[in-house]
């Protein structure tokens, strides 16, 4: 959702890899690109990866098809050169991207060549930069990259110039840059990361991997549709309403909402926006963690970052669900509205999770196990803290009058929202705002109290599958208005399952449940106990290891 403009000298460097982040309408942080000696580059790619060997390709398109550590490592010992794995990608998004749109503002290919050609001059030099040196890379445009424009969804649309080329680098993007990365384009979005389908005016739709006339959820649709299709290696994101988990559970790939603070976001206010995180989007567990090494890390200019060395991140495995105490919350006992073929999906998913040796329980209540906080607490306690949040860093847009015009419903209701009132809640209030927190508060100890009980908790990714983006009747679909009957009254009463996540400000990870009768992919959110990002990723490994759903499923654009 939106990203700040920061101000000051970069943090401290550690094995090199700049300390950075993220936050308002336009984001930015100064450059610094970091070359280190291969010695000191290796320590920079994590020395504990458990790396994959790696044989050059006969036919050079099979590039795309690594994962990113098999990337990295080709990249690394010269298996191919830089130049030939940017034409690798850089034909393939030609071929595919098309039918998505899930890359936007594509640099020249005639520029990034260039680039290439000069990463593989400093490999002869003896100069590796990191794990992701030469990598070519597509960052969700709400994000600043030196030189490119920072669309957001908004700026560039008819009536609304675009913005200038941005001056500086966001931190999430100095760190990636700092890995040895190239900025290739980005990834599309909705306006102001708003909602979680992927529209806007400025490019258009995106549109789902497995079927591109369905919805490729959002806000981080774009850079989930392109990972599935293998048109990035590796992908960033950013979630304040299920943006880090809708998306690959719609795409069938993994995405993490790290815990508030871990990947830090520069800019802006830095006490009271607990909301958004930024996190990576991968293809398996382990390019996950290892992207996640990146983009996380302590900055002293962000007071809540995490102190947490990130290099932990690389280490994470697991090789069995085999006693695993899982709590799996469906549908919450009926409570979230939630169509019969996620349901499906998700319970026969949980049934083999029990045939692997997980002992899981189904939970009906959020505080079944003990606390205040009840399942009719959830959306009061939500709206309240959404439209506080999201409505103060979208109103300076909404306030101003040259650009109010253009602003989407869904902008203009979560400011309304906190000035005007709506749903009934009034305008937001100092007092609704303390009585939310504390409401919040009691959400938080009644998983901890979960958490004695149980390793992680299972919800769904969305309530509904991907649905049309377009209606029988020719016009567009912002979002579901119904489920199984029930009106859905605002944008995002449809994404109320991963509400709790956000609230709790716990490692949140997506990753595949499966395929429904439609053909479409459904997926987990696997919620973990406070600070234990490392352990739903180990979660996710374990349990594709089984499942090998993203191996085995691929997307009908690119399947042989």
């Amino acid at each position: 959702m939106a990203s700040q403009q920061p101000s000051g000298p970069r943090s401290d460097v550690q094995g090199g890899l700049g300390r950075l982040s993220r936050r308002s309408l336009v984001a930015g942080a100064t450059t610094a690109a970091v070359a280190v000696g291969v010695a000191g580059a290796a320590r920079a790619a994590a020395p504990e990866v458990a790396w994959p060997k790696v044989e050059r390709p006969a036919d050079l398109r099979r590039i795309v098809w690594w994962s990113a550590a098999e990337l990295a490592v080709a990249i690394r010992q010269r298996k191919v050169t830089c130049v030939e794995v940017m034409t690798a990608y850089l034909d393939h998004i030609d071929e595919v991207n098309p039918a998505v749109n899930a890359i936007v503002g594509l640099r020249p290919r005639a520029e990034l060549l260039a680039e290439a050609a000069e990463k593989d001059k400093l490999l002869g030099k003896g100069t590796y930069q990191g794990w992701m040196h030469g990598f070519p890379q597509a960052v969700k445009d709400q994000w600043n990259v030196k030189g490119m424009t920072t669309t957001v969804g908004f700026f560039g649309q008819p009536g609304v110039p675009f913005n200038p080329p941005a001056t500086s680098d966001a931190l999430l993007v100095e760190r990636i840059r700092a890995a040895g990365a190239i900025f290739i384009g980005k990834t599309n979005l909705p306006e102001f990361g708003v909602g979680s389908h992927t529209y806007n005016l400025v490019y258009g739709t995106t549109g789902n991997a497995y079927d591109p006339t369905k919805s490729a959820g959002g806000s981080s649709g774009g850079a989930a549709a392109a990972v599935a299709l293998r048109m990035l290696p590796v992908a960033d994101g950013s979630d304040f309403f299920g943006s880090l988990r809708n998306p690959p559970g719609w795409n069938n790939v993994l995405g993490l909402r790290p815990s508030f603070g871990r990947t830090p976001e520069l800019g802006g206010e830095q006490f009271v926006q607990h909301g958004g995180a930024t996190g990576p989007i991968a293809r398996d567990a382990r390019d996950l963690s290892l992207l996640l090494s990146t983009m996380a890390g302590y900055d002293a200019r962000v007071p809540l970052s995490l102190e947490d060395d990130p290099k932990a991140f690389t280490t994470v495995r697991r090789t069995s669900l085999r006693g695993v105490k899982v709590a799996w919350m469906a549908d919450l006992g009926g409570y979230l509205p939630t169509e019969p073929e996620v349901l499906a999906v998700t319970g026969a998913a949980v049934d083999r999770m029990r045939a692997l040796g997980a002992k899981v329980d189904r939970i009906d209540k959020l505080n079944q196990v003990g606390g205040t906080f009840t399942n009719a607490d959830l959306w009061p306690t939500w709206l309240v803290f959404r439209h506080w949040i999201s409505g103060s860093l979208n109103f300076p847009v909404y306030a101003n009058p040259a650009w109010k015009p253009y602003v989407k419903p869904e902008t203009t209701y979560e400011v309304e929202g906190l000035l005007n009132g709506i749903d009934g809640q009034g305008p937001i209030t100092a007092q609704e705002v303390w009585n939310a927190s504390s409401k919040r508060t009691a959400l938080y100890q009644s998983f901890r109290l979960l958490f004695e009980k149980y390793d992680y908790v299972l919800l769904p990714t969305a309530q509904v599958m991907p649905f049309d983006n377009v209606d029988g009747e020719g016009n567009e679909v912002h979002w579901p208005k119904e489920i199984n009957g029930v009106p859905m009254a605002t944008y995002h009463r449809w994404m109320e399952v991963t509400a709790i996540g956000t609230l709790l400000g716990a490692p949140t990870l997506a990753m595949p449940a499966g395929f429904g009768t439609s053909g479409m992919p459904i997926g987990f959110q696997v919620i973990g106990r406070n600070h234990d990002d490392a352990g739903v990723i180990e979660f996710a490994a374990a349990w594709e290891r089984e499942t090998r759903f993203v191996q085995e499923h691929l997307p009908p654009l690119i399947a042989p």
